[in-house]
């Protein structure tokens, strides 16, 4: 279903996909609580269950909550957050195994784009990836992702994007696992 931003924020999102903008490109994404929603992601994308999601925050405090040595990856996260840089930290009991694919670490971000900072900021944080079928590159048309209306529970209303992913940055082994636009180094 095609939803409005403010209709979205009025609903409960309990094992619900949703489709919504970030900074970057267009992204699909559940609660981190929703091991279904996690399940559904895997199967919209036809995503090998070995790659892990990343799960999108609206504040630091939230960061906190989910990982451990935040300060491994302290001055990056001050630096670039929020913004295109997604940090790899070892990851608290409250990140299932489901959203990491068994890892003992989980790749986080704050966004930088209002629309995911007022989804992020009302449901908390959630596991992301970003839209398209694992083989594609990732969607950046908003009109491009209505294609997944009969797969997701919600598409939020957005505008064109002409970004890259984020930078991966794994902060405990100081290496860049995927670069985009930010540089580390």
């Amino acid at each position: 279903m095609i939803i409005s931003l403010d209709e979205l924020l009025k609903i409960e999102l309990k094992d619900k996909v949703i489709v919504f903008q970030t900074d970057t490109v267009y992204g699909v994404g559940c609660l981190i609580n929703s091991e279904s929603g996690v399940n559904k992601i895997y199967e919209i994308k036809k995503r090998e269950k070995r790659n892990p999601l990343a799960v999108l925050c609206s504040n630091i405090e939230q960061v906190k909550d989910l990982v451990f040595k935040f300060e491994l990856g302290e001055k990056y996260a001050k630096e670039f957050w929020p913004g295109a840089m997604t940090l790899v930290y070892p990851k608290k009991e409250s990140i299932g195994d489901f959203i990491t694919s068994g890892l003992s670490t989980v790749g986080v971000r704050i966004p930088k784009d209002k629309t995911a900072l007022k989804i992020l900021d009302k449901f908390g944080p959630m596991a992301v990836t970003s839209l398209n079928l694992s083989s594609e590159p990732p969607i950046l048309k908003y009109e491009d992702t209505l294609s997944f209306n009969n797969v997701v529970d919600y598409i939020v209303e957005g505008e064109n994007l002409s970004s890259i992913s984020s930078t991966v940055y794994d902060v405990v082994n100081e290496k860049v696992l995927r670069q985009g636009t930010i540089k580390i180094g």
